[in-house]
C-alpha cells in the first residue's frame, strides 16, 4: 500500500509567505519545542511529490523525447529567455523549487531535534536528494540548514555554488544515510541503504567522479539483489507502482493531495491530456526507437511499450490519478555503472555484458562483440539510456552531465540554458540577494 503521510506536519509547515524560503511556522509552536517528529518526516516526504511532474516535464519536454503545443510552452524548445516567463514559473519551476525547500526545512527540523537515528537518516538522505535535485535544475542556490530560518537577515539566501553543496551537504547526508539505514523501507516509499548507495552513485557521475561512482553503484547491485530487487521480465510493468526494480519512488495517493497542484500529472502530459500538447511525441524519439531495433539485431519492444508514433503520445504509464513517480530503478543503476566502468578504463568484455538483461528483456541481441572502443560503448550506453528511461525524467539531465547538449540537440545552446531559470518571485522577495540564472534576466 501507498504510505500514508501525516497531514498535521504539513498543514504546520506550509506557510502563506510569498518568499518559499522564509518559512518559519508562524508562532503556533518552535521548531525545536516539538518532541514527536514522526509527522515533520513525513512533511519532508510529502513535499517531495511537488517535484514529480516539473522535473518529468523539465527531463524529457527540454529534450528531444517530448514537445509542447501551445505557446508559451514551446519555450522549452527555444533556448533563450522565454523560459522564464510567468506561465512556466508558476506551473513548474516555482512548485519544484518551493516544495523542495520545504522538505529541506522538514528535514533539518528531524536532523537538528530528533533523538531517533534512523528518523535523522531518512531525512538527511531527504535533504540529500532535494539539493541535487536543486542543483541539477538550477545550478548554484541558496543554502539553510535550520529548521526554522530567520527572515530578517535576507543574506543568508545568497545562492551558494553547487561544489561546495556537494561536498559539504549532499555528499555526507547520503554516506550518512548509507551507514544508518537498512532495506526495511523499500515497499513503503521511504529512504533505504541502497537507495542512497544508488543515488550517491548518481551524484558522483555527476561530477565525472566515476571511479567512485563504481563503487556506489555496484555496491547499490549488490545490495538490490540482496532485498530481492530484480528486473521486471516485461518491460511494460517497469513503471507499475508494484515493479519489482523500483529502488526509490515518491509515492503519490489520492488519499492525501499532492504537494503539486499547478495542473496535469506527469503521466498526463506524456498521453496527449494537456491542452499545452495534445501531440507531445518528438519524431526524433520514434527514429530513435527505429534506429535501436535496425541496430542491435531484434525488434525493440520497448517502442509500443513507450510511445504511440499514429497518435503521437507516450503510453508508457499505466495509471495516472495515484502514479508513483520513480526516482531511481534498477536499469537506471546497472547502466550507469556500466558507464562509470567505461569511463574509468574497463574493457568491452566487462562492461557490455551488463547491458545484456535490460536488451534481452527489450528483444535486442547482446553488444559483446560488436563494439569494442570506448567512445562506441560511451554512446551505446546512451542511446540504451534514452530509450530504456524515456518519460522518466532524465534525458535532459544526462545530455547536460554527459557534455552531449549540442551533438544530441542538433544545435549550438548557449550553457546558460543547460539550467532552468530561478522562479522570479524569489529573486523579487530576497531584494536581489537570490540572482537569478544568466541569459533569464529579462
Amino acid at each position: 500500500m501507498k504510505n500514508l503521510y501525516i497531514l498535521l506536519a504539513v498543514v504546520l509547515f506550509i506557510t502563506a509567505c510569498d518568499n518559499d524560503l522564509d518559512q518559519s511556522p508562524p508562532k503556533q509552536l518552535e521548531a525545536s519545542a516539538l518532541t514527536d517528529l514522526t509527522g515533520v518526516l513525513n512533511a519532508a516526504y510529502h513535499y517531495q511529490t511537488g517535484t514529480a511532474t516539473p522535473l518529468a516535464i523539465m527531463g524529457d519536454f527540454r529534450a528531444d523525447n517530448m514537445l509542447m503545443d501551445e505557446e508559451p510552452y514551446p519555450a522549452f524548445d527555444r533556448f533563450n529567455s522565454d523560459l522564464a516567463g510567468g506561465d512556466l514559473v508558476e506551473q513548474f519551476f516555482r512548485p519544484f523549487y518551493s516544495n523542495l525547500y520545504k522538505s529541506i526545512l522538514s528535514a533539518n527540523n528531524v536532523i537538528n531535534n530528533s533523538t531517533q537515528a534512523n528518523d535523522i537518516a531518512q531525512a538527511k538522505f531527504l535533504r540529500a536528494l532535494s539539493y541535487f535535485k536543486l542543483i541539477m535544475v538550477f545550478g548554484d542556490v541558496p543554502v539553510n540548514l535550520d529548521e526554522a530560518p530567520s527572515a530578517e537577515d535576507l543574506t543568508i539566501f545568497a545562492r551558494q555554488p553547487a561544489e561546495g553543496i556537494y561536498n559539504t551537504i549532499i555528499i555526507p547526508d547520503f554516506q550518512d544515510a548509507i551507514a544508518s539505514l537498512d532495506n526495511s523501507g523499500l515497499s513503503s516509499g521511504r529512504a533505504t541503504k541502497v537507495a542512497a548507495q544508488g543515488f550517491l552513485g548518481k551524484v558522483y557521475m555527476h561530477r565525472r567522479n566515476f571511479s567512485g561512482a563504481a563503487t556506489q553503484l555496484a555496491a547499490a547491485i549488490s545490495g538490490a539483489s540482496s532485498a530481492g530487487i530484480s528486473l521486471e521480465s516485461n518491460f511494460a510493468n517497469v513503471t507499475n507502482d508494484s515493479s519489482s526494480e523500483i529502488i526509490f519512488a515518491t509515492q503519490i495517493s489520492s488519499s492525501i493531495p499532492s504537494a503539486y497542484t499547478a495542473g496535469t500529472d506527469f503521466a498526463g502530459w506524456f498521453e496527449g491530456g494537456d491542452t499545452k500538447s495534445l501531440f507531445p511525441l518528438d519524431s526524433d524519439l520514434t527514429a530513435a526507437f527505429d534506429a535501436s531495433s535496425a541496430a542491435g539485431g531484434g525488434t525493440d519492444l520497448r517502442k509500443d511499450l513507450s510511445i504511440n508514433p499514429a497518435l503521437s503520445v507516450g503510453n508508457k504509464y499505466n495509471e495516472t490519478l495515484e502514479q508513483d513517480f520513480i526516482e531511481l530503478r534498477l536499469s537506471d543503476v546497472i547502466l550507469l555503472y556500466a558507464e562509470a566502468l567505461n569511463e574509468t578504463g574497463s574493457p568491452a568484455t566487462t562492461v557490455l555484458p551488463l547491458l545484456d538483461d535490460i536488451r534481452d528483456r527489450a528483444g535486442l541481441n547482446s553488444l559483446t562483440g560488436t563494439i569494442t572502443s570506448q567512445s562506441a560503448i560511451r554512446e551505446a550506453i546512451q542511446d540504451e539510456r534514452r530509450l530504456e528511461l524515456a518519460f522518466e525524467g532524465h534525458r535532459w539531465f544526462d545530455l547536460v552531465r554527459t557534455g552531449t547538449v549540442d551533438a544530441e540537440m542538433g544545435q549550438t545552446i548557449n550553457s546558460n540554458y543547460h539550467v532552468f531559470p530561478i522562479p522570479n518571485s524569489e529573486v523579487l522577495a530576497s531584494n536581489g540577494v537570490i540572482t537569478q540564472n544568466p541569459g533569464y534576466i529579462n
